[in-house]
C-alpha cells in the first residue's frame, strides 16, 4: 500500500495509507474474530494488483509478468480472495479499454491470467480436477452459503447472526467513509485519472455485499465459492485507504475516521461478540486430542464424496481388523503420506484404518499392491490382509494432474526465465550499438 500510494502523495501521507490499510476496521475482524490469516495475507496483493493496473495503463506490455505473478500468489494464498481478485481485475479492465477505446488492456489482461494460471498450475490443476474426489458442495452449504450471509441477513444460528452483525456494521461504516472520501477525492488533480475506476470498483463491492446481487451469486462462475459476500471489504478497504488519503487532506479528519473505525471494532467486541469465542479449556482440548492421537475436526468439503467424518470413532486405534478374526496389529511408521505396520492375522480379513479412501493412496501387502475397499458411511480404507504375517506399507502417490500440474508451472518458469535472459541480451545488442 505504501509503494501504490507513493505513485501520487508525498511520503508522510503514504505512511498513512500504509498505516490505515494494516489497521483497517476489516483486517482488524478478520485477525481478531475470524483467525482467517490466509486472507489477511491476501490482503497484500489487492494494492498490487491496483499497482499492476495502473501501470498497465502506462506499458501493457511490461506489466504482464508483474501482473501474472499477482494473481499466481493469489491462487497460491487463499483461494476465495483469487476468484474475487481475478473479478477485480476483469472489472478494471474493462473500466480502462473503454475508457481508452482499446482492447489491447484486455489482451494483456487475458494474457497475465492464462500466465498466472500456468505458474500456479502445480496447484491449480489438481485443485479443479481433485473437486470430484470430495464433497466440495459442503463449501457453500447452510451458514457458508452468500444468500446466508448478506448484511444483516438472519439465520437460525445465533452465532452466525451475532458475528454477520459486526461484519455489517463494519461494512456499513467502510462504505459511508468510501462515499464520503470519494466524494472529496473527486477533485484531488494526482487521482482525478483514476476517479471514476475506483468509484465504480467500490461501488461494485458495496452493492454485492446486499441480497440483491443474489442472482449474480448464483450463476456468475465460481463466484459463490468466496461463500460471504462481506469479503468484498478485503478490496473495498484497499480502495478506502486510497480515496481516504486523498479526499481527506486534514489530519483531524483522517484520525476522526480512524477513531470511529475504532470505536465500531470496540463496540461490537463488548456489544455484541466478543473477539475469541474459544476459551483457554477449548484450546487444551484440541492440543490434546492432537497429541493423544484423536485428531482435529475437519471441515465437511474435503472429506471423500459419501463420507461422514462424524460416523468415524475416534476412539479406537489407527488400524483395526473390520470382520471377525483375531489380529495383532503394529503400527511402525504413521506420517502424513506414509504408513507402514504389520498384522498378524488367524483368518483372512480386512483391516480398517483410520484414514479416508481418497484416490491417491496407494496399499501394498508384502510387496504386492493390493485393492482397497471402502467402509461403509465413515469413508475409510479397508486393506484386504491374508493369515498369518501381513506387512502393509500405505503410501500417497502423485497422481496425473499433480505431475501434470508440476510440468506446466515448470515449463512456465524456464520460459520466462529463458525470455527474460533473450529481452536483457536484446537490450544490451541494442545499447552497445546505439552506443557506438
Amino acid at each position: 500500500m505504501f509503494v501504490l500510494a507513493r505513485r501520487w502523495f508525498d511520503r508522510r501521507d503514504a505512511m498513512f495509507a500504509a498505516v490505515l490499510y494494516t489497521v483497517n476496521p476489516y483486517l482488524l475482524v478478520v485477525v481478531y474474530w475470524r483467525s482467517a490469516f490466509a486472507e489477511l495475507l491476501a490482503s497484500c496483493l489487492v494494492p498490487m494488483l491496483l499497482l499492476a493496473v495502473v501501470r498497465l495503463v502506462e506499458d501493457e506490455r511490461r506489466v504482464v509478468i508483474p501482473l501474472a505473478l499477482v494473481l499466481a500468489a493469489a491462487w497460491l494464498t487463499n483461494a476465495p480472495a483469487a476468484v474475487m481478485i481475478h473479478y477485480s481485475l476483469a472489472l478494471l479492465l474493462l473500466l480502462v479499454a473503454w475508457q481508452r477505446r482499446s482492447l489491447r488492456p484486455l489482451l494483456a489482461g487475458v494474457s497475465a491470467v492464462a500466465l498466472g494460471a500456468s505458474l500456479a498450475g502445480f496447484y491449480l490443476l489438481p485443485a479443479i480436477y481433485e473437486q470430484k474426489w470430495v464433497n466440495i458442495a459442503e463449501a457453500v452449504s447452510a451458514g457458508s452459503r452468500p444468500q446466508d450471509n448478506f448484511l444483516f441477513q438472519h439465520t437460525t444460528d445465533a452465532d452466525h447472526d451475532a458475528f454477520n452483525r459486526i461484519i455489517s456494521w463494519v461494512a456499513i461504516l467502510e462504505i459511508v467513509v468510501t462515499l464520503a472520501a470519494a466524494w472529496t477525492a473527486r477533485s484531488y488533480s494526482k487521482v482525478r485519472s483514476l476517479w471514476n475506476a475506483l468509484a465504480c470498483w467500490a461501488a461494485v463491492c458495496g452493492v454485492l455485499m446486499f441480497p440483491v446481487t443474489v442472482l449474480l451469486w448464483r450463476f456468475l462462475p465460481k463466484l459463490e465459492f468466496m461463500q460471504f459476500p462481506w469479503r468484498w471489504l478485503l478490496c473495498l478497504s484497499a480502495i478506502s485507504t486510497v480515496l481516504v488519503t486523498a479526499g481527506l487532506r486534514s489530519w483531524r479528519m483522517r484520525v476522526g475516521v480512524a477513531v470511529v473505525g475504532v470505536v465500531v471494532v470496540g463496540g461490537a467486541w463488548h456489544v455484541i461478540q466478543p473477539p475469541w469465542w474459544d476459551n483457554a479449556a477449548d484450546l487444551r482440548e484440541m492440543h490434546d486430542n492432537v497429541a493423544d492421537g484423536i485428531g482435529y475436526e475437519g471441515t465437511d468439503e474435503y472429506t471423500p464424496v459419501g463420507a461422514d467424518a462424524s460416523a468415524i470413532d475416534k476412539n479406537v486405534g489407527r488400524v483395526v481388523v473390520s470382520g471377525s478374526a483375531q489380529g495383532t496389529i503394529q503400527v511402525m511408521r504413521w506420517e502424513a503420506e506414509s504408513k507402514s505396520f504389520t498384522a498378524e492375522m488367524s483368518a483372512p480379513d480386512q483391516l480398517a484404518l483410520r484414514l479416508f479412501r481418497y484416490p491417491a493412496w496407494r496399499a501394498e501387502v508384502n510387496g504386492h499392491m493390493v485393492e482397497t475397499s471402502v467402509r461403509g458411511e465413515t469413508g475409510q480404507m479397508l486393506v484386504p490382509v491374508e493369515a498369518g504375517t501381513n506387512r502393509v506399507e500405505i503410501k500417497f502417490v502423485r497422481t496425473w494432474d499433480r505431475t501434470a500440474g508440476g510440468w506446466i508451472s515448470a515449463v512456465t518458469v524456464m520460459a520466462l526465465i529463458g525470455w527474460s535472459l533473450l529481452r536483457r541480451k536484446h537490450i544490451a545488442i541494442t545499447s552497445s550499438a546505439l552506443s557506438s
